[in-house]
């Protein structure tokens, strides 16, 4: 059997093409139409360095040769229950926590302080035209947690941690497009994910597992240095052997909750900023070097970094054809994120650029203990807040203005619903972070000619780029340091950053629970 990887280039015009796709594996080979040719494409990704950006494609080949079979699609061998596991978050650490728990043979009962991924829909919806902060169904909090409604790329670095195409795998399961498995950077998009989230909140139904919403963990039952269970709506109590903590980065009273009950935690570093927003069809003709862009090249990102004054100063979250949203979890605080749907059509392109927060600067600016990080945060967002005057109009400044450090007179038309205020980001900011993301957008457009334009606007403020506190566990139990049986997990605890870590951290820790707990 003659197989082959190989690595092609293909323009826009032909990678859609079976027929060019054959005949550029052939010129590659170095062999004629005579010889069969079968080819599975095994990952896909624009080089935009040329003038005219091309696909590079890798395929498996066999030449004469029928291939390899594909792997089956994923399945869940559940096995039969005989203990159980509370899952504290119905994200995305907590759902694939579950799904290996139940192919472990444990019992998960999943507890979701917000709504299902539909009815969550309909709060997201008062945010947006009303500005109506549902403590516990909002762009954070809900079923999916803040991937669901807030883009789903898939795009990750944490290959080492785990297997990513497992969680792909799982992904096309339950609905998503097989295209996630080849893309270099896949997405799924806010409109097609609460299906996908809804599918595998029921297969863990169907394979004896449990989900409960408007559940939020107000205490653990604890019996010495081991957990037993946990408190929900500060009145029922559920007993399990074990509790895996997978509430997401922004659940501040778990923080508070665990801190008073004598659970270590721990300060982390983290990073903040402001979202800025460009027209796509800028981002497109600088990164595509043309305008418009051909039919089959998807809406341009961008990933850009930089080093400031001795901190990194970076893109976050980049969002091509998307929307600016407010993620604001309480009254009173403005927190800004970034979505797209599966098509990327909006005429709009932004990102998180933000600037990296180390412990040393958070104390630094008088915050202290393993609750400063998130103190800090909480005070940026509640002075964005009152700059908009109490509402959810966006305080913003044209690219410009922010570094040239002046009011703008007038802003461009943005994708943010709640509308924009007239507002000076430069000033709002605390000066350290304010005075890198200056010298970071300057640098930037060095990198990418145009980026620094007056058509581009800031709007404040992107402060959780991922948890400030770390609930620290053992490297090779997973376990709490201290406490038996407490599981911590994902974003909220402070070792993932996004749907894929997230879910690959969720099945590692599923897996020590297991081993735990194995007879």
């Amino acid at each position: 059997m003659t197989i082959h990887s190989l690595s092609i280039r293909l323009s826009p015009d032909d990678i859609a093409s079976e027929a060019a796709i054959r005949k550029a594996i052939r010129r590659a080979l170095g062999i004629d139409e005579t010889r069969e040719v079968v080819y599975r494409i095994e990952q896909r990704s624009i080089d935009g360095r040329a003038k005219l950006p091309r696909f590079q494609v890798t395929c498996r080949v066999g030449v004469d040769e029928p291939l390899p079979e594909v792997p089956q699609p994923w399945r869940l061998a559940a096995k039969p229950l005989r203990r159980n596991v509370v899952v504290v978050g119905a994200g995305p650490a907590g759902y694939f926590a579950a799904l290996k728990l139940l192919e472990c043979g444990l019992r998960p009962i999943v507890l979701e302080r917000g709504k299902d991924v539909v009815s969550r829909r309909f709060d997201i919806t008062g945010l947006l035209k009303a500005g109506i902060v549902h403590p516990n169904s909002n762009y954070c909090f809900g079923e999916g947690g803040a991937g669901a409604y807030s883009d789903g790329k898939l795009y990750t670095r944490s290959a080492k941690r785990g297997d990513v195409r497992e969680i792909l795998r799982i992904l096309v399961a339950h609905g998503a497009r097989e295209d996630i498995l080849v893309e270099s950077h896949p997405h799924i998009g806010s409109n097609r994910l609460p299906r996908i989230v809804r599918a595998i909140r029921q297969t863990i139904l169907d394979n004896g597992g449990e989900v409960r919403f408007e559940s939020t963990v107000t205490g653990l039952i604890l019996r010495g240095d081991r957990v037993d269970g946990v408190v929900v709506n500060e009145a029922i109590e559920i007993h399990a052997d074990a509790v895996i903590l997978a509430t997401g980065h922004s659940a501040r009273d778990t923080y508070r909750m665990l801190k008073a009950a004598g659970i270590a935690l721990e300060p982390k570093g983290f990073a903040m900023g402001v979202r800025v927003e460009h027209p796509q069809a800028l981002i497109d003709r600088i990164r595509y070097h043309h305008a418009p862009r051909h039919p089959r090249l998807p809406a341009a990102g961008y990933i850009l970094k930089t080093q400031v004054a001795d901190r990194g100063v970076f893109s976050f979250c980049m969002c091509p054809g998307g929307f600016v949203v407010p993620a604001s979890t309480e009254e009173g605080e403005l927190v800004l994120n970034g979505m797209s749907l599966s098509s990327r059509s909006s005429p709009y392109a932004n990102a998180g650029i933000v600037v990296e927060i180390r412990n040393e600067d958070v104390a630094e600016a008088g915050y202290r203990g393993a609750l400063g990080g998130l103190l800090y945060q909480r005070d940026i967002e509640r002075a964005a807040w009152q700059a908009a005057e109490g509402r959810l109009r966006a305080p913003a400044q044209r690219l410009t203005d922010f570094t040239a450090g002046r009011p703008s007179k007038s802003l461009p038309q943005t994708s943010y619903l709640p509308g924009t205020t007239p507002g000076r980001i430069d000033l709002l900011l605390p000066a350290a972070i304010a005075s890198r993301l200056k010298e970071g957008f300057l640098a930037f457009d060095r990198t990418m000619r145009g980026f620094h334009t007056d058509e581009a606007v800031v709007l404040a403020c992107e402060t959780r780029t991922s948890s400030p506190v770390r609930i620290p566990r053992h490297p090779d139990t997973m376990m709490h340091l201290h406490i038996q049986g407490l599981f911590p997990c994902g974003e909220g605890a402070g070792y993932a950053g996004g749907i894929v870590s997230s879910a690959i951290d969720g099945q590692n820790v599923a897996a020590r629970v297991a081993r735990l707990l194995s007879p």
